[in-house]
């Protein structure tokens, strides 16, 4: 279950999700967890480095959590490793 804080990068542009994230800070929220696996990490950078020097600038990044997550493919049976990440923005 998604908390609300929580912005999901997925295969959109790359300011739809800093919109987001500048949305749920201006709503009254003083910590954003941004959510990506693997190709969209890079995107999941980008959109937090754009956040903190454009639109919230005091906004920090106080944690960043990697890991590798097992998913199932298909009906094959078969699995696939993938990065994912996790950055946490708070509003100093």
């Amino acid at each position: 279950m998604a908390d609300d804080n929580t912005v999901f990068i997925g295969k959109k542009a790359t300011m739809n999700y800093v919109l987001a994230v500048v949305t749920q800070f201006n709503s009254g929220l003083d910590e954003v967890i941004i959510k990506a696996r693997g190709r969209a990490i890079s995107r999941a950078v980008d959109v937090a480095e754009i956040v903190r020097h454009r639109f919230v600038q005091d906004a920090v990044i106080k944690d960043i959590k990697i890991d590798t997550e097992i998913l199932e493919r298909g009906e094959e049976g078969t699995t696939a490793n993938v990065s994912s990440i996790e950055i946490f923005l708070k509003k100093t």
